[in-house]
């Protein structure tokens, strides 16, 4: 059953996070296999490793092993059925339609609350065609959620039908340590009151951070960046990114980190080599996800430097972002 919801007419700001929550309580009631997987969370395994001013944690989460190995090639897209198109979501998921988008619970989750928001209509992942729409929806949820999207090559097991991801705001490490992170890390590129950009290098990560009070600044900061993306990595489709966006205290924090490739070599190794690690915008917040146990446990912190070193752009590619904001914004 799909409930449209319109909480745009109601003055409670806080009416669509609290009808999601709603919706992932109504959900464990009345479907069991993800349920099931709710309460399997409480099995889930955690290690942590420790950096220079923040930590990063590996989680043991089997069923997340066909989100992680999805085959995101062409040929696979075009040969099933889009698992997120109305007609084939399971007879037990219920949702919340709203502007043009439907929230569903996710029943294979990484967080104790994990959604998935869809767009109605089947269409490619594309930021530039959605990022106003994440930033309405990181609004309207932000009582509870961030918001994260991963681009059609960098993680999305849909790429072919536009969608968000949200979870229980501040469980990635990435925004619990983002004020140490920045003090210590970052450069700032523009600030006037009511837009700041920084561009942050921690040692494992190279990202750029948007924050703003004013939706139509972030949007036009955002797009100068997407510009730039565009003429460093020139491709038929968008630039490789994962972003996460958040509401709080009447300002947006937009995280967006630029990619490099898809999947390191470890995924595709051989036995003993291999890790099975498809790094999508949650493993770039520091909570990297690990379907095998075998990888949960072999796993180093010399692994998490390299496999971040391979998936996020070069310093030369993240300087040539530096100077195209720096050329467009001035203090």
């Amino acid at each position: 059953m799909i409930l449209e919801v319109r909480p745009e007419k109601n003055k409670n700001i806080d009416w669509l996070a609290e009808q999601t929550k709603q919706l992932l309580s109504d959900q464990k009631k009345s479907w069991p296999l993800l349920n099931k997987n709710y309460e399997n969370l409480s099995l889930v395994q955690t290690r942590t490793f420790e950096f220079d001013g923040f930590e990063v944690d590996v989680q043991f989460n089997p069923e997340r092993i066909k989100s992680s190995n999805a085959d995101v090639s062409k040929e696979a897209i075009n040969g099933r059925q889009c698992f997120l198109c109305l007609q084939n979501l399971p007879d037990e998921q219920n949702g919340l339609a709203t502007n043009n988008f439907l929230i569903l619970c996710n029943p294979y989750p990484i967080f104790p609350e994990h959604f998935t928001i869809a767009r109605r209509n089947h269409e490619p992942q594309s930021i530039e065609n959605s990022f106003e729409e994440l930033l309405d929806f990181s609004h309207e949820l932000g009582k509870h959620y961030t918001l994260f999207y991963n681009g059609p090559r960098c993680g999305a097991s849909a790429p072919d039908h536009l969608h968000f991801q949200a979870a229980a705001k501040n469980i990635m490490p990435l925004e619990r340590q983002f004020d140490g992170i920045i003090n210590k890390y970052s450069t700032a590129v523009f600030s006037n009151g009511n837009t700041e950009i920084h561009l942050i290098e921690d040692g494992l990560r190279s990202f750029i951070s948007f924050e703003s009070r004013n939706k139509r600044e972030l949007l036009s900061t955002f797009f100068v960046f997407l510009n730039a993306m565009k003429k460093a990595f020139p491709l038929e489709d968008e630039p490789m990114m994962n972003i996460t966006a958040s509401f709080e205290h009447g300002i947006w924090r937009v995280f967006v980190f630029p990619r490099n490739v898809h999947r390191p070599k470890q995924f595709f190794s051989k036995e003993e080599n291999q890790l099975l690690i498809s790094p999508a915008a949650v493993d770039l917040c520091g909570l990297i996800i690990t379907p095998r146990k075998e990888d949960f446990e072999k796993i180093t912190r010399g692994d998490i430097i390299d496999i971040f070193k391979q998936i996020t752009i070069t310093k030369e590619h993240f300087e040539f972002l530096r100077k195209k904001l720096g050329e467009a914004f001035t203090f």
